[in-house]
């Protein structure tokens, strides 16, 4: 018997869930750049659960487990920052990613007024980078966050985000 993943709003019921599953996600980009010190490893559940009451947050599930998640917030400028992309690992290029992009990017710009979307991943990140190619953004810049890790930045224009797949 199989269990098919749904995406929908993240619930204040979801925060610690979240919170373990990006401590999880996250271990990899840490060891990519041998950095342990990268945002979603500090991140504390209290700010999560800010986030969630306060952005545009989805998640992922199969049965009760969350296994992946993503947030979303418009800036003043119409620009939504889409951030913290996640997918357990056990569940990783099976599409569930793109759909949680997707989700996102729709509310975003149906609810919350986006007239484009962006997001940042390291530079050596070629799984990321290769998903949010083949979902339409483009690379416009680089940045260094806050840790240090050099990021680029990729957006596209909200007018696209159904056909994110």
């Amino acid at each position: 018997m199989g269990m098919s993943v749904t995406i929908s709003e993240a619930t204040e019921q979801d925060v610690e869930q979240i919170f373990r599953l990006q401590y999880l996600c996250f271990q990899s980009e840490a060891a990519l750049y041998g950095n342990y010190r990268i945002d979603p490893l500090v991140q504390s559940l209290d700010s999560v659960r800010q986030e969630v009451g306060a952005d545009c947050v989805f998640v992922a599930r199969l049965g009760e487990e969350v296994v992946g998640s993503v947030r979303g917030r418009t800036g003043e400028d119409g620009a939504a920052a889409i951030a913290k992309l996640c997918v357990h690992p056990r569940l990783q290029g099976h599409g569930i990613g793109a759909r949680l992009l997707r989700a996102a990017e729709t509310a975003l710009a149906e609810q919350r007024g986006a007239t484009m979307f962006r997001l940042h991943t390291g530079h050596r990140s070629e799984g990321n980078l290769r998903l949010y190619r083949r979902v339409g953004y483009q690379a416009v810049g680089r940045t260094k966050g806050a840790d240090g890790v050099e990021l680029i930045v990729l957006e596209k224009p909200a007018g696209t985000y159904a056909t994110t797949a």
